[in-house]
């Protein structure tokens, strides 16, 4: 599967990829905005190509389809393991760190999204941010 067909899938759910841009770069604190932008499109298209990615964005979606969830309750982890997954998947055991801020804070999108999308496109981002800086961390 391309990137822009996981893309229409999440696009059905209101999700665009300049919503997962803008909810990514709400958080951000630091300088060169525009670079930083440009650099984090590149690398979600990537992660939106990978299989695995795209697995667990799918079966997020799944659940949401198939299972009637009031709220976020406390006694459901599914949500939470899929998100830690796909953050841990792109970017390592610190872009677990970068989850849990994401999902406490839920800015843009995610504060939209029920709760197994919030936690997959939170990993996503999550996974995403930690993979830019940790690679930045080698720019001259």
């Amino acid at each position: 599967m391309r990137a822009e067909e996981i893309l229409k899938k999440i696009e059905s759910k209101g999700i665009t990829l300049d919503s997962l841009l803008d909810t990514a770069l709400e958080l951000y604190i630091g300088e060169e905005r525009e670079k930083i932008q440009e650099e984090l499109h590149e690398l979600m298209l990537k992660y939106l190509s990978d299989i695995n990615v795209q697995a667990l964005i799918l079966s997020a979606l799944l659940l949401e389809e198939n299972f009637t969830v009031e709220g976020d309750p406390v006694n459901l982890v599914a949500d939470e393991l899929i998100g830690i997954n796909i953050a841990e998947y792109i970017g390592g055991k610190m872009a677990l760190f970068n989850f849990f801020y994401y999902d406490t804070r839920k800015p843009g999108i995610l504060a939209e999204l029920p709760p197994f999308l919030d936690d997959a496109i939170g990993g996503f981002i999550a996974g995403c941010m930690t993979r830019l800086f940790e690679s930045e961390a080698d720019w001259p």
